[in-house]
This record gives C-alpha cells, structure tokens and sequence, in this order.
C-alpha cells in the first residue's frame, strides 16, 4: 500500500512540475493543491514509518514542494524533485514487509 501511494505522489508531482500547465493548475485552484500535496505526504511519511519503520525521503522533499511551491521557478524544480525522488523511494521500497515474531518466554 505505501509503494502505491508513493508512486501516485511521484505522478501528481511530476504533474505539478510541469512548466506552465502545473503553475496554472497551482494558481487557477488557489494554491489549494499545494494543501493537498503537503497532507498527502505527512500521511505517505507516518504510513512508512509505521509500516514500513523507514525514513520516505520522497515524502521529506514533497513536503518540502508543498511549503515552498508558491515560489515560481522554485516550486517547479522542487516539484520536479519530489517526484524523482519518490519514485526511487517507491522503486526501493519493499511490498511487503516480513513480520517477525518474538517469543519472550525463550529469553
């Protein structure tokens, strides 16, 4: 679940880094997707760290989008980021993540 959720945010960010269309998206929604982007990856970043216990450090750089994406050429190049960065992290991420039980009373 979190690799799909990190690759849908590499997709929307990749949207928003788009030169001209993702800024007139951005502006023409009254920066309401910068809002969305942020809460998105404040969740991806909880979900990977409880489910997965690892850092998502393509969720750390879309918040980082979505806090300075108002910037014109900034925002643009922080988008672009974001989405690279997040699509490594899906590619690296794991499936599913193996669940090791321990048995207390063996210590």
């Amino acid at each position: 679940m979190v690799k799909n959720l990190k690759w849908l945010g590499a997709a929307f960010e990749a949207f928003l880094g788009i030169p001209l269309l993702g800024g007139l998206f951005i502006i023409g929604m009254g920066y309401s997707p910068l809002g969305f982007m942020f809460v998105y990856h404040v969740i991806v970043l909880i979900l990977s760290f409880s489910r997965l216990s690892r850092f998502s450090y393509g969720a750390a750089v879309g918040i980082a989008a979505s806090v300075l994406g108002f910037i014109p050429f900034v925002g643009m190049m922080l988008h672009w980021a974001a989405a690279i960065t997040l699509a490594i992290d899906a590619a690296t991420t794991p499936r599913r993540v193996a669940h090791v039980e321990r048995d207390d009373e063996a210590f």
